[in-house]
C-alpha cells in the first residue's frame, strides 16, 4: 500500500497515537487527512496547528459509538474525497478492574474499543470493496494479545479487537481490503498518564505498573512511525515493542505456565 496521493480517516486523531498519526500522514504527500475526535478542544487546538494545511486536512468533532453520525461523516468524506483509502480505526478507552466493574464502564469499553471499529468498517467497506483495494488499521494493545493486570473491561475488549481485525484480515484480504492491527505497549499518552489527578485508583495504579514494569514507554512519534511503515510494508501484526512478539510466543506455547507466572506477577502487584 502506498501512503501517497490517498485520503485517510483517523479516528481519536486529535490526542495520543491518534493526533501523532494524523500529522505523521500529513507529513507525508497524502491527498488529504481527515482527523476524527469526540474533543472539540482538542480538535480546535489542531485545526489551528493545521492553519495552512485547508484543502489536505480537516478536524471533524464525532462520537465514534454513535453509528449514526459516525457513518454521516464517513459517507460525506467519501463524497469529497471520492474514497476513504485507510481507515486507521484509533479511537480507544481504558477502563479499569475486574468483573465487579459496573456494567456501563463494561459497555462503553465494548463501544468504543469494538463496536466502533464494526461501525467504521460497515461505513467504509462497500466502497473499498467496488474499488478492489482499501486498507484498516484497528489500534488494539498488547493487552489484546496478552492481558492488562487489573484491567478486565480494557483486556477484554482489546481482544475483541484483535480477535475482529484478525477475521477481516482473512475474509476481505482476498478482495484486496489490507488489515493492520496495532498492539502496543505502553505509549506516553494520557491513558497511561492521566492528567486529571486523583483518577488513580488501587486497581489503575495495578494496571499501571504492569504496563511499566514490561517494556519501555514509547513515544507516539515513534509508534506512528511504526504504522506507516506496517502499512506500507502490508504487515497485519504492527508490534512498536518487539518483546511482545516474544512473549506472545511464550504464551500460546506452554498457556499454563503463562497463567501462573502471571498470577505470581498479579499477586505481588496486588501486595
Amino acid at each position: 500500500m502506498k501512503i501517497e496521493n490517498k485520503v485517510i480517516v483517523v479516528t481519536g486523531g486529535a490526542s495520543g497515537i491518534g493526533l501523532a498519526l494524523t500529522k505523521a500522514f500529513l507529513a507525508r504527500d497524502t491527498k488529504a487527512v481527515y482527523a476524527l475526535d469526540i474533543d472539540e478542544g482538542k480538535l480546535q487546538s489542531l485545526r489551528a496547528w493545521g492553519t495552512e494545511l485547508r484543502g489536505k486536512f480537516a478536524g471533524i468533532r464525532v462520537d465514534v459509538t454513535d453509528e449514526s453520525s459516525y457513518r454521516s461523516a464517513l459517507n460525506e468524506i467519501e463524497e469529497s474525497e471520492g474514497s476513504v483509502d485507510i481507515l486507521c480505526s484509533n479511537a480507544g478507552i481504558a477502563r479499569s478492574g475486574g468483573v465487579e466493574t459496573p456494567n456501563q464502564l463494561w459497555n462503553e469499553s465494548f463501544q468504543v474499543n469494538v463496536m466502533a471499529h464494526v461501525y467504521g468498517s460497515r461505513a467504509v467497506l462497500n466502497g473499498m470493496i467496488e474499488k478492489g483495494e482499501g486498507y484498516l488499521v484497528y489500534t488494539a494493545s498488547a493487552a489484546g494479545l496478552l492481558t492488562n493486570l487489573g484491567a478486565a473491561p480494557y483486556s477484554v475488549t482489546k481482544h475483541a479487537a484483535v480477535a475482529l481485525a484478525e477475521w477481516m484480515a482473512i475474509t476481505y484480504g482476498p478482495l484486496g481490503i489490507r488489515v493492520s492491527c496495532l498492539a502496543p505497549q505502553g505509549v506516553n499518552t494520557q491513558m497511561l498518564f492521566p492528567e486529571e489527578p486523583g483518577t488513580t485508583t488501587s486497581k489503575e495504579s495495578i494496571s499501571q505498573t504492569a504496563v511499566l514494569a514490561f517494556g519501555e514507554v514509547l513515544e507516539p512519534e515513534f509508534v506512528a512511525a511504526r504504522v506507516l511503515e506496517g502499512i506500507e510494508k502490508e504487515e497485519f501484526l504492527i508490534l512498536p515493542h518487539p518483546q511482545v512478539r516474544k512473549y506472545l510466543a511464550n504464551k500460546v506455547t506452554d498457556y499454563d505456565r503463562w497463567i501462573r507466572t502471571m498470577s505470581k506477577v498479579n499477586r505481588a502487584l496486588s501486595s
